[in-house]
């Protein structure tokens, strides 16, 4: 194994005197894009064109395929060594992927060229049949290391457990691993079988240590927190290049969620850095890997790089967005509501306590089916995507919000069960997992400094005007959707639930009705959720 240095200051004062043996490696990295095919506005919605127009947009595509080709030119040009990876997650989050299924995100791939794409669990959206289809048209590497697909009829043999790459003469490992609990977040059905994250590694870093390989990558998709976890436990890697949680790390900016690197410290004193690059196209990751002859990391630096207007899109690239958004446009652009106030849809906020998004899609569900019986309704907040500005609010901002055609789902549970689905929901919450459960007709109080399984107390249900301690034994009306009725987000106490009809209409309609309905919708948060 690898002597790695023993901290920081070690790194300052070998790395002044590095030999010319030295090797450099930039990693250009991305992760959860997310279908934000178009560019984004501060709310991670489709920018408008009112917004273009004074310069508020970020990423796109076309915006990052500038400064890729920008950054890797340069660098190339120079003598230096460069490689382009994504984390995962390109499926999802657009009407492009809603309307395209894939077949984008592909295409612009192929023009970006990465060295490897890592799995993400998004990818598993339209089943191992939409991954399939993915894998037809791209011709880069597509890893996970700890996925198993050899089982199913359309994945066999299409997604390999790691990738080295020959770069300036030297070999560098890919690997990758793809967080496990892809089955309840999305539908990799029962033939793609999950390893745990950090023994698969460890055996494909033993797989390229015996070959020779002395420079390895991990590039995952498991979040910020598993990747701090995988860095300490996993000897022989010398870099984590992560996805999943839409962390946002900067070597300089006050308001980020970390460092960039974030640097982590295994058990024989060696140092590994870890990245990651928020989300939604809006920033780049650069980070610089420097490395002594034998593979010992000497060096990492670097930052993530804000797609903001001063970045030109790509021209042709450009052209070819605004061809595909064509069809779709019209339906964008109704306008379905208006709202007072920006409606906050934050994965920060919706993720940890109750949210304004939170509040204003549940009532819209429960409203909905107010007329056959319905209580209460309950929605993961990981299935709220975007924010929402103030002022007119369009159909392309609802789809945003909501953009995974989820239908309403309409139940019959115990009141044991809601509180088991309640407990569920907070289970993540160090992870800010997307099981967070927001709620309309009830009222619930966690603690996050408890046990998950033992952190909900005080769950009242609405009782005419007034509010009662729920009832364990008695049977309750629900409203959520389809996802979580089949047990996604971990809510498989739904799945043997009575009186189901899981076909309702999209979650997206039904926020646009709601919206219509209101006309001028003010945002709130009334203490229906409480965090002590």
């Amino acid at each position: 194994m690898k002597n790695h240095l023993l901290g920081t200051a070690a790194v300052i004062t070998l790395w002044a005197g590095a030999a010319q043996a030295d090797y450099t490696l930039h990693v250009l990295h991305i992760n959860d894009l997310h279908s934000r095919i178009e560019a984004v506005n501060a709310f991670d919605s489709t920018c408008s064109a009112e917004d273009a127009a004074e310069n508020k947009c970020f990423g796109g595509i076309a915006r990052l395929a500038t400064k890729v080709n920008e950054l890797r030119d340069s660098l190339t040009a120079a003598g230096q060594n460069v490689i382009f990876v994504d984390a995962g997650d390109q499926f999802q989050g657009s009407l492009m992927f809603t309307t395209y299924r894939g077949a984008v995100e592909a295409e612009f791939l192929e023009q970006l060229k990465p060295d490897a794409m890592a799995l993400g669990n998004h990818e598993f959206d339209d089943g191992p049949e939409g991954l399939a289809d993915f894998l037809d048209k791209v011709t880069f590497p597509v890893i996970s290391g700890n996925v198993d697909v050899s089982q199913s009829n359309v994945l066999a043999g299409r997604v390999q457990n790691h990738v080295v790459l020959d770069i300036g003469g030297e070999k560098i490992g890919i690997i990758s691993a793809l967080a496990t609990d892809t089955t309840e977040t999305s539908s990799p059905g029962n033939t793609v079988i999950f390893q745990d994250e950090i023994d698969s590694l460890k055996a494909d870093v033993a797989t390229l240590e015996a070959e020779g390989v002395t420079k390895i990558i991990a590039v995952t998709h498991v979040g910020y927190n598993r990747d701090q976890e995988i860095a300490a436990m996993v000897p022989g890697i010398d870099a984590v290049v992560g996805g999943h949680s839409h962390t946002y790390l900067s070597a300089t900016d006050p308001k980020r969620a970390g460092p960039y690197p974030t640097w982590v410290s295994q058990e024989s004193g060696a140092m590994v850095p870890v990245v990651q690059a928020y989300a939604y196209s809006k920033y780049l990751g650069h980070l610089e890997l420097t490395f002594a002859d034998d593979g010992t990391l000497l060096h990492a630096g670097g930052n993530t790089i804000l797609l903001d207007a001063s970045v030109i899109p790509d021209p042709a690239i450009e052209a070819r967005v605004a061809e595909l958004a064509g069809p779709i446009e019209e339906l964008k652009a109704k306008i379905i509501g208006e709202t007072s106030e920006a409606i906050d849809g934050s994965r920060e906020t919706c993720r940890q306590g109750e949210c304004q998004m939170g509040n204003l899609v549940t009532d819209a569900m429960l409203d909905r089916v107010q007329g056959q019986g319905v209580t209460i309704a309950i929605t993961n907040g990981g299935g709220l995507r975007a924010s929402i500005d103030a002022g007119p609010v369009s159909m392309g901002e609802a789809l945003g919000v909501l953009p995974f055609q989820n239908t309403l789902s309409t139940f019959t549970v115990t009141g044991a069960t809601i509180v088991a689905a309640l407990e569920n929901g907070v289970s993540g919450l160090e992870d800010g997992a997307g099981r967070f459960a927001q709620v309309a007709g009830m009222k619930y109080t966690f603690d996050p400094a408890q046990p998950a399984g033992s952190r909900v107390s005080d769950v009242m249900v609405g009782s005419g005007d007034d509010w009662a301690p729920i009832d364990l034994a008695a049977d309750y009306n629900l409203v959520s959707n389809n996802y979580m009725r089949g047990g996604g987000d971990g809510y498989r106490m739904f799945v043997s639930a009575s009186n189901a009809y899981d076909f309702g209409p999209d979650l997206a309609d039904v926020l646009a009705d709601y919206l219509a309905k209101t006309q001028s919708y003010t945002p709130y948060v009334d203490g229906r959720i409480t965090r002590k």
